[in-house]
């Protein structure tokens, strides 16, 4: 998987535009984006693209993306997603209004394991 394929999803394609442009995604940006860049891209190349952001240090994202790792964040579902952006001054969805808008899950295939871990944690839920 790549970049690429981060392209698919609209939402993803907007941050990837701002980040290449140096733009301060927030906090929370950072975060979406590195719970969903993980299972698209090696940890490497998710700091390089998250550092672009003017407005965090390589430590602090190297931390975030480590942070993400190691406690096995699933991708957020969009009501997550408009619910950090209302924290925030950058659009991490750039058509909140759109309901089919900024689900990760319509947009983009993630490998079966992301399935499977929300599977058994709702299995647990119930």
């Amino acid at each position: 998987m790549s970049v690429e394929d981060l392209r698919q999803s609209p939402m993803m394609g907007h941050m990837l535009d701002a980040l290449d442009n140096g733009e301060d995604i927030g906090h929370y940006g950072r975060l979406v984006f590195a719970m969903i860049g993980r299972h698209f891209v090696d940890d490497g190349e998710l700091v390089g693209l998250l550092t672009q952001d003017h407005d965090a240090d390589e430590q602090e994202i190297k931390a975030l993306v480590q942070q993400v790792r190691e406690k096995g964040y699933s991708p957020p579902r969009r009501d997550k997603i408009l619910e950090y952006q209302e924290q925030q001054d950058f659009p991490i969805c750039p058509n909140p209004d759109d309901p089919d808008a900024c689900n990760p899950y319509q947009e983009l295939q993630f490998p079966d394991e992301v399935y499977e871990s929300i599977q058994e944690y709702r299995e647990e839920k119930a």
